[in-house]
């Protein structure tokens, strides 16, 4: 009898803590999909989830009152992923604009909306002729987010001669010359950035 009532004690104290533990989760917001950054920010993106974060829920953006208006992301975040504080912010704060680039398909295939890729720009040489008259590729941008992609409908479309158009979020004081460097008839590829996790379109 003895054996029997401590066993019913302890269920009601485990039970207890359970429904105490329950208790002290917190309603936070987590990405539906990638997040990418110098995008409006809007509860369609969102997903409310309900989690025990402790000292840390002042890190991730809270859903208990709703998503603020004009919200902008500001650094990507990860499907699934709890979306950080930090991540959120206002169209002052965004330091990167998207920059639409023309690529041969082949560096298109990898990619996914939401990964990061370093972009390679091979400025035209105006002394030489032919399909080798480039100077060499030059790194022009590092782990900038991919923001849209081709449409398929039965593989990729796309411009003539196989190029694509792939749009990524640039930072804005690199526009200009990259702009410049494309109009002067350079050649663009980008290259998922290592631990991007940039899969299959």
């Amino acid at each position: 009898m003895l054996i029997g009532l401590v066993l019913v004690l302890t269920s009601v104290v485990v039970g207890s803590t359970v429904v105490a533990a329950a208790d002290d989760r917190t309603a936070m917001y987590a990405a539906r999909e990638a997040l990418v950054p110098g995008r409006p920010l809007t509860e369609d993106d969102l997903v409310r989830v309900d989690v025990q974060l402790g000292s840390q829920r002042d890190r991730y953006l809270s859903a208990g009152s709703g998503l603020a208006p004009d919200r902008y992301v500001l650094r990507e975040v990860a499907a699934g992923e709890l979306v950080p504080a930090v991540a959120v912010g206002s169209l002052d704060q965004v330091a990167v604009q998207a920059l639409t680039l023309s690529v041969d398909a082949g560096s298109v295939a990898a990619l996914t909306v939401g990964s990061r890729v370093d972009v390679y720009v091979n400025p035209a040489d105006p002394r030489a002729t032919g399909n080798d008259a480039f100077t060499g590729p030059v790194l022009a941008l590092e782990g900038v987010s991919v923001a849209s992609l081709p449409k398929t409908s039965g593989g990729l479309s796309g411009g003539a001669g196989g190029d694509r158009p792939v749009q990524v979020m640039a930072p804005k004081d690199r526009i200009k010359d990259i702009i410049g460097k494309v109009d002067d008839g350079a050649r663009v590829t980008l290259v998922p950035a290592p631990g991007s996790g940039g899969g299959g379109s």
